[in-house]
């Protein structure tokens, strides 16, 4: 399901809250500071924990969560990722939601999230404290078939 900036409030709503709707992004990979990216580039998760989750309730914090991890996991034939539990790749992401939000804007884009502590991907923590710590452990994921096989 794709949510465009043209859509009526009401539309994507009604989509978020469909139980197979999952959260995603196609927001560019920038340099910190250069070019003029969307602001979805910085702010796409938080935008839907503080704006959708906690500020106007359109679903629970467990939903939300769920559609951003296990759903598109599941969705992407990556069974190790997408739930904390014995054995998964340990993407994390700590956040504090009273304050989580998104920053960016159009005339103003680079600037990251309030409220996101820690970060973790593949265990490795690359963000501590709000700080970036030079680590850089992602890669690309492919959309795995039944059996593992890459679906090309």
């Amino acid at each position: 399901i794709g949510i465009f900036e043209g859509m009526a409030e009401a539309d994507v709503i009604q989509l978020m809250r469909h139980p197979t709707a999952m959260f995603e992004t196609d927001g560019d990979l920038v340099e910190p500071g250069v070019g003029f990216p969307h602001p979805r580039t910085y702010g796409s998760f938080p935008r839907v924990l503080g704006k959708y989750v906690r500020d106007e309730g359109v679903l629970t914090l467990e939903e939300a969560v769920r559609k951003m991890t296990a759903l598109p996991a599941v969705w992407m034939g990556q069974s190790e990722r997408g739930l904390l539990r014995e054995g998964a790749i340990a993407d994390v992401v700590v956040f504090d939601f009273g304050t989580i939000q998104d920053q960016a804007a159009y005339t103003d884009p680079h600037h990251y999230s309030t409220g996101v502590l820690h970060v973790f991907v593949g265990g490795v923590a690359v963000l501590e404290n709000g700080e970036m710590t030079g680590q850089r452990p992602g890669r690309f994921l492919e959309r795995l078939r039944e059996g593992g096989s890459p679906v090309r």
